[in-house]
């Protein structure tokens, strides 16, 4: 049995993301729905979570 075409392509995630920076904007997430919807998040730099951030607002780190 052939698979059924896909919904969405790398490409097109490539261009909304590139629209959402051409416009000033950052980019939070990208979300892709089952049906080939592809939403962007965008928002302030401050609020994109980052893997720096992450590790200072772990809790656990401050445990000895």
């Amino acid at each position: 049995m052939a698979r059924a075409p896909s919904k969405f392509r790398q490409g097109d995630v490539t261009k909304a993301v590139k629209a959402v920076v051409a416009a000033g904007m950052h980019v939070v997430s990208v979300e892709v729905d089952t049906d080939g919807k592809i939403r962007v998040i965008a928002g302030k730099a401050e609020t994109a979570v980052t893997s720096a951030n992450a590790e200072e607002a772990n809790e656990w780190d401050r445990i000895q």
